[in-house]
């Protein structure tokens, strides 16, 4: 099985570090894998001048599952788009059509005290935003800065969704909720966009081809309060690329921290790509803090949905439970009376962990 790491930049390098070897743990006594490695992002841009080479993209759709660490610092952030090293991710977001994003949301007892919301708020949480990926506003155009006639500069971005695009998500997230609990919302702002009005129609037409699944609807602003206040309430949310971007940060704090949240990026192949929903954190870079366990955990999604290797996947979920109940924290979840530890540390408590459990 081809495994394509791209460790990208920021903290990247280093989370996806961890997640290899807790790959390498498992594939010492079960699947084996060949891991390879690639350029994106600045390092990329540094590298070539171009944030997604054509030899990355040759490999990323050669691969199997990709493992992703982040991509994009401040230092491009605000050259033009083809310049930027997060550019290089959405091109290959696009380019491999990875339109559904499941980002699950999992409070771990172990960390109910890291969360700022009160224990009985965020206990039992257990939902997944599901996010489409490659159309909205990200990708829509026309967009751009420009002048008007009086020499006035004004920004145009686009938020464009067809019909089909909104229509294969809505059954993403219909069958991701019939393999749940059975309850849909859908997340728009359709009282004052059409492109959301659209979506509001078109995920109700396909609702009515799941009389088992419950559909709601909420607005954003709505959305983003009931999910602070009753996130128990949610099952499987869906949304729009940009609604999603939003609400799935917000999520990350009922489990403590966004070093928690995996994600896989899946298309209609079946093949995908995982990342921690976490950014580069340049700020953080290069000093052993940064919690790998979101990278580690979307390396177990990266087994489950496109290796399809469940056992595989289980041993390292089980070991990240493991070392959580064993009192390892990074310095982002640290509470008193736990024992805090780095990123690499955590890296290899997690591979040992991993180890003990397929022996």
């Amino acid at each position: 099985m081809k495994i394509l790491v791209l460790p990208g930049d920021g903290i990247g390098p280093e989370v996806t570090a961890q997640a290899v070897k807790a790959l390498r743990a498992v594939a010492a006594n079960g699947p084996q894998f060949e891991i390879t490695e690639a350029l994106i992002g600045d390092a990329a841009l540094h590298a070539g001048g171009d944030p997604l080479p054509d030899a990355t993209l040759d490999a990323a759709r050669r691969a199997d599952g990709i493992l992703f660490g982040a991509a994009g610092t401040y230092e491009t952030d605000l050259l033009p788009p083809e310049k930027r090293g997060g550019h290089g991710l959405l091109r290959l977001r696009k380019a491999l059509d990875l339109y559904a994003n499941f980002r699950p949301v999992f409070a771990f007892p172990e960390l109910l005290g890291a969360s700022t919301l009160r224990r009985e708020v965020v206990e039992g949480v257990d939902l997944i935003v599901l996010r489409e990926l490659t159309g909205d506003i990200y990708f829509g155009t026309p967009r751009g800065v420009h002048r008007d006639e009086s020499g006035q500069r004004y920004g145009v971005n686009t938020m464009h969704y067809t019909e089909a695009e909104i229509r294969r998500i809505a059954h993403a997230g219909f069958s991701a909720a019939r393999g749940r609990r059975k309850k849909l919302c859908s997340v728009d702002k359709a009282n004052v966009l059409e492109t959301s009005a659209l979506w509001r129609e078109v995920v109700t037409e396909v609702g009515a081809e799941y009389p088992d699944v419950e559909l709601s609807h909420l607005y954003v602003d709505a959305a983003s309060m009931h999910l602070i206040r009753r996130p128990k309430d949610f099952d499987v949310i869906v949304t729009g690329n940009i609604f999603g971007d939003i609400l799935s940060d917000a999520a990350a704090m009922l489990t403590g921290s966004i070093g928690m949240l995996p994600s896989a990026s899946i298309g209609p192949t079946g093949s995908g790509l995982y990342e921690p929903v976490h950014g580069s954190a340049p700020d953080i870079a290069g000093q052993d803090i940064a919690n790998p366990l979101a990278s580690i955990l979307s390396a177990a999604m990266m087994l489950r949905h496109s290796l399809k290797q469940e056992e595989a996947a289980r041993a390292i979920e089980s070991a990240v439970r493991h070392v959580l109940a064993e009192g390892y924290r990074t310095a982002d979840i640290v509470e008193s009376g736990a024992r805090r530890v780095g990123t690499q540390e955590m890296g290899d408590a997690v591979a040992a962990a991993v180890s003990r459990y397929r022996h």
